[in-house]
């Protein structure tokens, strides 16, 4: 798709941009590697779970329910066309995690068929954090009332699952002047504690909405103070930063972390710096196979070690 990337050659080297569109994105953990693998190449093909090792959780991002526009005019469908992938699975994730943005408006209905649509996920453990369009109600009410506690109405929180720490993180409350997302302090200070007094051997996993590296400034592609809690990081051998927001997957490891963006399951978003700014875009449906592809994340524990690749599947 190289007639499909930035004109810039730096730009080009930093995004490393494979897909647009997808279902989503499993996550396996074996022999010490967390590797993510296509959601849609698992589904139809039984050998990838057995030889990845036990699913250890799924990724699933921006579904946006309630949109209905001509880049996706059935969201619903192609979010039970994920989740019929999932179910078909031999061996399914313990976990979901959605990354954000699961309504377009945050309005309670599409909330309603959003939960109507996922309870038909044959996983039942669900975490989330919120994107934007699910806060777009001011202080996010609805949201909170449907996904607060576990967080005690703060947006993060963490949790522990076969001996790896999650960290979920909220970057879509506070904006800075230039439209990145932002941590602020009091965040940044629980990180801390949360971070504090745990082995630097255990393999973290930090999900966001928003980007938590800066990928393109011009069009709030990033968090402002992401930085600050990636110093916190720093001492982990093994850390996986997982967000959604741009609709596309976009990768980078940098020393111990590896970064790494989620597609959409309602439509893709144009490259960064290609065209006006970050809206739906309609893909060409003979384009689609061209604009999917597969990740994989290797973190191995002797030595520490990120390794990502990235390749398409066309």
């Amino acid at each position: 798709m190289s007639s499909d990337l930035p004109s810039d050659p730096s730009r080009r080297g930093a995004l490393k941009c494979l897909a647009f569109g997808g279902a989503g994105t499993l996550f396996v953990l074996s022999g010490g590697v967390l590797a993510p693998v296509d959601l849609a190449l698992a589904a139809t093909d039984k050998r990838t779970p057995p030889a990845s090792g036990v699913p250890l959780f799924l990724q699933i991002s921006d579904t946006h329910i309630g949109y209905n526009k001509e880049a996706n005019p059935d969201v619903a469908a192609t979010l039970s066309q994920t989740i019929d992938f999932v179910n078909a699975m031999p061996v399914r994730p313990a976990l979901t995690i959605h990354t954000g943005d699961i309504t377009h408006l945050s309005k309670p209905e599409e909330f309603d068929h959003a939960a109507a649509l996922l309870a038909a996920l044959k996983i039942t453990e669900l975490h989330t954090v919120p994107g934007e369009h699910d806060v777009t109600d001011g202080p996010g009410a609805e949201y909170f009332r449907r996904f607060g506690r576990a967080s005690d109405n703060r947006g993060y929180y963490s949790f522990d699952h076969d001996g790896v720490h999650f960290v979920a993180l909220v970057n879509v409350m506070h904006f800075k002047q230039n439209g990145l997302g932002s941590l602020g302090d009091d965040q940044l200070a629980w990180l801390a504690a949360d971070l504090k007094g745990r082995s630097s051997s255990t393999p973290v996993v930090v999900f966001a909405h928003m980007p938590l590296w800066t990928i393109y400034e011009p069009w709030g592609w990033g968090t402002g103070d992401a930085g600050q809690a990636m110093s916190q990081l720093k001492r982990f051998g093994s850390v996986t930063v997982l967000n959604g927001h741009i609709h596309q997957i976009v990768s980078k490891v940098e020393g111990n972390i590896t970064f790494h963006t989620a597609r959409s399951t309602a439509f893709p978003q144009p490259l960064a710096g290609n065209g006006p700014g970050p809206m739906p875009l309609t893909v060409p449906s003979e384009r689609l196979p061209a604009m999917l592809g597969v990740t994989s994340v290797a973190i191995t524990r002797h030595p520490l070690k990120a390794t990502l690749t990235d390749s398409t599947l066309a």
